[in-house]
């Protein structure tokens, strides 16, 4: 799900013509100005298809013609960017705006991508420029938000956030970055509130197929009713709610639950749970329905009434002892046994900020008396061949099939040190020990200044004091394994 709504390619969208080849000749009549904007617009439509290729190779024959073009630089280092090459669409992106420094869009969109690069003060400046020259842009207004998010300067978030709505009361974005802020902040009654709006984010997914019956209001259900609950977001996010299916259940004769079958060791362990299943054909009749993540709205949760029964997570006895067996024939005796996870799912917005690369983690693998089992899932997993670390690690992910077999592996572990993934919740719910390292501005989940977690009371928190700089944070790390 995204924070925000997709960057805009440089030109507004055109009527027709979508998806069409770049023309093949201009009539005479039609002057080198206007056969330009014609490929532009060629090269935008391909931009918000998501064909970069074709969008790369017009945007080259344009800027080939025409060097100094500002909307094409533009468009090119959007497209640049939506292919990873960020240094190329930094450079482009200034040059656009060197040449047409009163464009606001330029400006809008270089605060988004000045963000995803770290340049959180050139950001600041491109955003406040963005909405000085258009101070109608709710969308200028969303990007500034997001960016003083990051920044942790939650209170000016709240107030782009709320400026934009303003202009548009119906924008999701800026729904959304009141709803993290809020709930980062510890503001949990109207961050819940918010939250509700992330169904209706650009990009996201229906939450099910059509349906007559009505979202659960959280009221008791007639006799008899089923309730389907729904696994709307990430593994985390639906090990975090778990614990709400309890509370659910005793509001509704039968509880049904759809998720995806990696998840089903989880949820069957959930009280009340009657079905699950993971296709839409398979599920049945239900009275009313609700997203897992819209459960804590409506159980009222707040900082101090989360609820915490730790642990709702066990592992299958005889797959831990399974499990503890071998990991004593792969491991040194009397070494500690330490699960590590150093990256999430690549594809989540924010990956970029929580995800170490190994090798980094030096200070913490170069530790004498401690063994690592490597819980990584693909793609991090890839980064196994790059490790170089004095501490043994063991590479379990290939081997891992499911949460119960992930379960099974940290009941023989004596700790966790991991990044935000779901790795951390699961742990966090089996009340296992969880050193978890987190980027500057964390996800909300976690809160500011403090090293526990009400959601998981095992879980220590390891913060950043700067954005994207590790070493201190992984330092800490390692000087408390070492027992300093």
């Amino acid at each position: 799900m995204e924070l925000i709504e997709p960057i805009p390619g440089a030109l507004e969208p055109k009527g027709e013509g979508a998806g069409l080849p770049v023309p093949a000749a201009a009539p005479p009549s039609v002057s080198p100005q206007q056969r330009l904007a014609e490929l532009l617009a060629v090269a935008n439509e391909h931009e918000a298809a998501g064909r970069f290729a074709e969008a790369d190779a017009v945007l080259s024959q344009i800027l080939a013609a025409a060097p100094d073009f500002p909307a094409a630089l533009h468009l090119a280092g959007i497209v640049a960017f939506r292919q990873g090459r960020s240094a190329e669409a930094v450079e482009k992106m200034e040059r656009s705006i060197a040449l047409n420094p009163q464009a606001p869009l330029f400006q809008r969109n270089a605060c988004e991508i000045y963000r995803r690069v770290g340049r959180y003060d050139d950001a600041l400046a491109a955003g406040r420029r963005s909405v000085e020259l258009d101070p109608n842009d709710s969308r200028a207004l969303v990007n500034l938000s997001v960016l003083h998010y990051h920044r942790l300067e939650l209170d000016d978030a709240i107030a782009c956030a709320e400026r934009a709505l303003t202009l548009d009361r119906d924008l999701p974005g800026a729904h959304f970055g009141i709803a993290e802020a809020s709930l980062l902040g510890g503001d949990l009654q109207r961050g819940w509130e918010e939250y509700e709006w992330r169904f209706r984010l650009a990009g996201a997914r229906p939450l099910m197929p059509s349906t007559e019956r009505p979202q659960w209001d959280g009221r008791k259900l007639p006799a008899g009713a089923t309730l389907l609950l729904i696994c709307d977001q990430g593994y985390g996010d639906v090990i975090q709610f778990a614990r709400y299916i309890r509370w659910a259940a005793k509001r509704c004769s039968s509880v049904a639950v759809a998720c995806s079958r990696e998840l089903q060791a989880v949820i069957l362990q959930q009280k009340g749970v009657d079905q699950v299943f993971d296709r839409w054909e398979d599920m049945p009749e239900f009275a009313a329905y609700c997203p897992l993540s819209g459960l804590p709205r409506l159980a009222g949760t707040r900082v101090e009434t989360i609820p915490a029964p730790i642990p709702y997570l066990r592992a299958d006895p005889d797959a831990a002892a399974a499990w503890s067996q071998r990991l004593s024939t792969l491991l040194p005796q009397g070494w500690q046994r330490i699960g590590i996870a150093w990256a999430g799912r690549a594809s989540h917005p924010n990956d970029d900020v929580r995800s170490i690369p190994i090798e980094d983690l030096a200070p913490i693998t170069n530790l004498p008396g401690i063994a690592f089992v490597s819980l990584q899932k693909a793609p991090g997993q890839s980064q196994i061949g790059r490790y170089w670390g004095r501490a043994p690690l063991i590479n379990l992910g290939p081997e891992i099939a499911d949460f119960g077999d992930t379960m099974a592996v940290l009941e023989g572990l004596e700790q966790v040190v991991t990044v935000d993934t779901s790795i951390a919740h699961l742990a966090g719910a089996m009340g296992k020990p969880v050193w978890m390292m987190l980027p500057f501005a964390p996800d909300w989940r976690w809160l500011l200044d403090r090293a526990d977690s009400p959601w998981y009371p095992s879980v220590r928190l390891f913060r950043q004091s700067e954005p994207r700089r590790w070493a201190p944070v992984i330092a800490a790390v390692a000087k408390a394994l070492a027992g300093e």
